[in-house]
């Protein structure tokens, strides 16, 4: 019954609750199934002041953290979730209504936003999935968003992209994430889909990563979890809309000033207790001089993926920033996927740790 309770508590924002079901989570045989059971609740959960939806998106980014872990780690994972969830408020939940039984343009769809009729784009978003399929809404919605990346600091894409995503893995229960989504359009104004840039440029790829991931604030974050979201959907787009997407994430960070860094090529450890007593120090630069080295071997970059998420799960004492873990997200990815350049990982690196450590300091927690 415990994944049922966990539904419950937080439904009703029981942050008690959870933390007296602690050792039960951390003793359940499949953690995971915790964390699927939370869907569709969790595509209620906002974060005011912000309109974005930041808790589905975390949700989504999730199923990437926990490939790393293992169960025991798995549990920690899903018990932060669970008090995050719960301590924030919810969407009211609202009935599914009958499909369309007419013809929905997505011009339709961005109309009713212009209107801000939010349960009139819920379904229209529903009936256009009956009627044109899931993918053909991913690659709608992401190209509506990405007239909007500076408006939003890219939670128009990004956002968007992963609730989106999980809706891949959840076929007959969309209706609650197309609500939330609605909602957010809504809210954002969200309504007008831009003309494709026309450019024919193709952006070098290791020219984004060198621009993306140098700083480490608030926004430089947001830059690289905007183009991790670009990288994941990308499938879903014609080339045009491709170098469309990517000439849009180009002008949102064309005013960045800061470049990357470099750093030593060594440092290495597969001990997990060291980087633990390392990472709990809260210093980018230390953590760089412990596992700079870690990018390039298949069985490094695996521990190092392992060793963040368990340090991040780890440091936990009931309040965090989502973008603490959508951040983490975007990073494994990079580890993951370019690691062929190894000075764009590590400054990656640099960047979400040193947002994460300045942060996660009592003078930098909000």
């Amino acid at each position: 019954m415990i994944p049922k309770d966990l539904v419950e508590a937080v439904e009703r924002s029981d942050v008690a609750q959870i933390d007296a079901l602690k050792g039960e989570i951390a003793a359940y045989d499949n953690p995971w199934e915790i964390h699927l059971s939370l869907f569709p609740l969790v595509e209620r959960v906002i974060n005011p002041p912000f309109i974005n939806p930041h808790l589905p998106k975390m949700y989504g980014i999730c199923r990437d953290l926990a490939r790393h872990l293992s169960k025991e780690g798995m549990g920690s994972l899903v018990y932060l979730e669970l008090i995050e969830y719960a301590r924030r408020p919810k969407l009211e939940a609202a009935a599914r209504k009958a499909a369309l039984p007419s013809a929905v343009d997505f011009a339709d769809i961005e109309k009713s936003i212009a209107k801000k009729d939010r349960d009139k784009v819920a379904l229209l978003l529903d009936a256009f999935v009956e009627q044109q399929g899931m993918g053909e809404l991913i690659r709608r919605l992401l190209l509506l968003g990405s007239g909007y990346l500076n408006q939003s600091l890219g939670h128009s894409v990004s956002c968007t992209a992963f609730v989106l995503l999980e809706l891949l893995e959840r076929p007959d229960a969309r209706w609650p994430a197309l609500f939330l989504l609605a909602d957010y359009f809504c809210k954002g104004g969200f309504h007008a889909t831009p003309p494709l840039t026309g450019e024919r440029k193709e952006y070098s790829l290791d020219e984004c990563l060198s621009r993306s991931v140098s700083g480490t604030g608030f926004v430089d974050l947001h830059h690289t979890i905007t183009f991790f979201a670009i990288e994941r959907t990308s499938s879903f787009f014609t080339p045009a809309e491709r170098r469309h997407m990517v000439s849009a994430w180009a002008a949102f960070i064309n005013d960045k000033q800061t470049g990357p860094r470099s750093f030593p090529q060594e440092g290495k450890t597969g001990d997990y207790a060291q980087f633990r007593a390392s990472f709990s120090r809260l210093d980018a630069d230390l953590m760089l001089d412990l596992t700079a080295g870690m990018i390039a071997s298949p069985i490094d970059r695996s521990r190092l993926c392992t060793f963040l998420v368990t340090g991040v799960c780890d440091l936990y004492q009931g309040m965090y920033d989502p973008h603490y873990l959508t951040g983490l997200g975007s990073l494994l990815w990079l580890i993951n996927n370019h690691y062929h350049n190894v000075g764009a990982v590590q400054n990656a690196l640099y960047q979400y740790l040193g947002f994460y450590f300045d942060n996660m300091k009592p003078e930098g927690r909000k």
